[in-house]
């Protein structure tokens, strides 16, 4: 699953997506609190949240997570669309709330899994 993919099942907007290749997502992670994702330990992470700044696409690199989705159709800062062009972290915006942004991605993963269309 590409960050297209996210964009396409979540039915989200992509505000800015990483140049040069198509990274899928090896882990996905779905928080509020930087803290907590700051410890896990997972290659090509999607985070999943609801915090509409900066702080969560520094996170995002620090763990080295392949992009960051921002639900409830939050407003965004404009400061964040340059940062994640800076940073080279995808970044897309979603209506849905997180828990249901989960259940759509783990039935995409599953459905994926079993050769199935997204």
């Amino acid at each position: 699953m590409t960050i297209n993919d996210v964009a396409k099942v979540l039915n989200g907007k992509i505000l800015f997506k990483e140049e040069g290749r198509d990274r899928h997502v090896g882990a996905v992670v779905a928080s509020d609190l930087m803290s907590d994702v700051l410890l896990v330990d997972a290659d090509d992470m999607l985070l999943l949240t609801s915090l509409a700044s900066d702080q969560a696409l520094r996170t995002a690199q620090i763990v080295g997570a392949m992009g960051v989705v921002v639900h409830n159709d939050k407003p965004l800062p404009a400061t964040m669309q340059d940062v994640a062009r800076r940073l080279g972290i995808s970044l897309v915006t979603a209506p849905y709330a997180k828990y249901e942004s989960c259940v759509r991605i783990h039935a995409a993963i599953e459905r994926d899994k079993r050769g199935e269309t997204l």
